[in-house]
């Protein structure tokens, strides 16, 4: 169905770029007061009838870039954010300014429930309450049960720590060498370049150290001293860069870090892990897409939660990437009372599809301390993998996994198809739960045929 569109073109003389200027920050943090970089100008709207009640979709013109926006993220801006203009809430800048971080501010547009109040009054140290404008848009306001409400909202279940959860159940800091770097596996590393993230998920992994105040890693000399730990070792062919969320960080310092690893001989592949695209998707503007192409190989690996994620925004800066010859993969956790049905991981993974992201793991949830109201029985994971192979193409199908706590890492599962053995057949069941036989290799039956 076609969609009606309306156009906001600003004035000839507006000013392409949205990039702070090089004096600003480089990493917009928790107490932060940047200074926009931009005299808005005044926008003429030309708008062509809508037609029925179909929805529509902004499109804003101030130079470049250009930025959709939906019909429920505009209608969200004018009762929320009224003073805000329509340039100034696709600066991701502004986003970060205003994202929603005391209840106070929270209450007045969502109905806190009891459990939810309890616990923004009770929370102290990392993991805090952090939600973009944008993101926050995406929420019910009245259900506390809302799946993408409940991933990023504090509940009192946070406050219960079950005997095997743990602050750092992957054994992080067990394997890092060095401050902000973990080699846990022989030929890659994680590069921890950031603890700060512009919305925090309440099952994060690393909810011990993000949010932190006290963090020191951003710092360079700490950013130097894990290069240094990555030149001298030349196993090392592929460095993932995760935090905190790295696309937080401004394009320049973002760049002298992909620069400087880079040039290392023996680094082939650079990752960024991230969930910007999904939660602050104004971050993802022309200027850092051409910045980024200039590292290929450059793979980015989203973190994507709910098909309610998948709005026109979302799409354009994942679109962006792609166009800009980055491959990307989805990492999904599997959530109880989020995700944790076939339909919805099904919808999830057709989406991503369509806007070009290629579904790559879901992860049981990481037994991190208060995440029990989040975690699934492990034979849930194993239903949703059923229900997809088969029923949909294998493109659509994430690698189930379990990141082995105390530092094993990550663990493959699969349904049962090996029924067992008839003879020397194998017998396998597919997914229609119907039994085949693959007969056995026999090598003497390949040997000594006569071709006459």
């Amino acid at each position: 169905m076609k969609k009606t569109v309306l156009l906001s073109r600003s004035s000839e003389s507006s000013t392409e770029t949205l990039e702070p200027p090089p004096s600003s920050a480089s990493l917009i943090g928790e107490n932060d007061e940047y200074v926009d970089p931009l005299k808005h100008p005044s926008l003429s709207l030309l708008t062509q009838p809508q037609a029925d009640n179909r929805p529509h979709i902004r499109v804003l013109h101030g130079g470049k870039p250009k930025f959709v926006q939906s019909e429920r993220s505009a209608a969200f801006r004018t009762q929320f954010f009224p003073e805000a203009t329509e340039m100034q809430w696709n600066d991701w800048h502004w986003q970060i300014r205003n994202r929603v971080r005391d209840v106070q501010t929270l209450a007045n547009i969502l109905d806190l429930s009891t459990e939810e109040q309890a616990a923004l009054a009770a929370h102290r140290g990392s993991l805090p309450l952090s939600i973009t404008p944008y993101y926050l848009s995406l929420l019910d306001r009245i259900d506390p049960q809302h799946p993408v409400r409940r991933s990023v909202v504090p509940v009192t279940a946070e406050f219960r720590i079950a005997p095997e959860e743990s602050g750092d159940p992957l054994g992080e800091e067990h394997t890092s060498p060095v401050p902000g770097l973990v080699h846990r596996y022989p030929d890659r590393v994680l590069f921890l370049v950031t603890d700060f993230c512009s919305t925090y998920c309440r099952y994060c992994t690393r909810s011990r150290m993000v949010g932190d105040a006290k963090s020191h890693s951003c710092d360079r000399q700490q950013w130097e001293q894990a290069i240094a730990y990555i030149e001298a070792h030349p196993v090392i062919r592929d460095v993932l860069i995760s935090g905190g969320d790295p696309l937080t960080l401004s394009d320049d310092r973002l760049e002298w870090l992909l620069s400087r690893l880079r040039r290392i001989p023996h680094v082939e592949l650079l990752r960024i892990g991230t969930k910007v695209p999904v939660v602050l998707p104004q971050r993802i503007t022309p200027a850092l897409t051409r910045m980024l192409k200039r590292y290929h190989p450059l793979w980015v690996s989203i973190h994507f939660t709910h098909p309610e994620e998948l709005t026109p925004e979302t799409a354009q800066a994942c679109n962006r990437l792609a166009d800009a010859g980055i491959p990307m993969g989805s990492q999904t956790v599997l959530l109880a009372g989020v995700n944790d049905q076939v339909d919805t991981m099904k919808r999830l993974m057709h989406g991503l599809l369509k806007i070009r992201v290629r579904p790559y793991y879901l992860y049981q949830c990481d037994p991190i301390s208060g995440s029990g109201h989040f975690r699934t029985p492990v034979e849930k994971g194993l239903e949703i993998i059923q229900g997809l192979r088969g029923h949909t193409t294998g493109y659509a199908i994430p690698t189930y996994v379990i990141d082995a706590p105390g530092g094993g890492g990550k663990i493959p599962l699969l349904p049962e198809y090996v029924v067992g053995r008839d003879g020397q057949d194998l017998v396998l069941r597919n997914y229609e739960g119907n039994t085949y036989r693959y007969p056995a290799y026999h090598q003497s039956s390949c040997q000594g045929g006569n071709l006459s």
